[in-house]
């Protein structure tokens, strides 16, 4: 690379390294990105906002495409992911504003009797990310610890709580789990 005038000319290797590079993280986002949207959307319940975190997180990971092994770019995008979704929830206003009246309730639809999406929604955002990673993704324990940043331990824990709420979940329950015994 030479400057002359302020021009900064570069070198045939340079260009090319850039170009494989360039094609490499194409190649990526072109047969993975629709997987990584649909875990950003199973995280975020929100499509507009789903497609926000896999944008941000691909263009994280294309700032470190180099150091990123080449053979398995993906579980170090998945932990750009998971990582970026943690730190939007901890510091994202909720949306809930204080009033003196409460609504009333809305009448129960017909099709929420067994809406698991739905009861995977009301959990906490942590619980939540781990069984979407662990169940969904089909992630290991070892794995999910890996991507959130937690011990294998906090993962256990978290889905035992995850699975415990989520059988507790009236939108889940039967009618044959709401009988009571004799």
């Amino acid at each position: 690379m030479t400057i002359d005038d302020g021009v900064v000319v570069t070198t045939g290797v340079t260009a090319v390294a850039a170009d494989e590079r360039a094609t490499g993280f194409d190649a990526f986002v072109a047969a993975r990105s629709q997987a990584l949207v649909r875990t950003a959307y199973l995280l975020t319940r929100d499509h507009a906002l789903a497609e926000d975190l896999v944008q941000t997180a691909l263009a994280k990971a294309w700032f470190h495409w180099a150091r990123i092994r080449a053979d398995n770019p993906e579980p170090y995008v998945r932990r750009i992911l998971v990582t970026t979704y943690s730190s939007w929830w901890r510091r994202r206003w909720n949306g809930e504003i204080p009033t003196a009246d409460l609504p009333e309730a809305p009448a129960p639809r017909a099709e929420d009797g067994l809406d698991l999406w739905d009861a995977i929604g009301r959990l906490p955002r942590r619980q939540r990310a781990v069984v979407v990673l662990r169940f969904y993704e089909d992630l290991t324990e070892a794995e999910t610890a890996r991507l959130m940043g937690s011990s294998v331990g906090t993962v256990k824990s978290q889905t035992a709580k995850a699975l415990a709420k989520l059988r507790l979940d009236p939108a889940l329950s039967t009618p044959a789990d709401q009988e009571t015994p004799r």
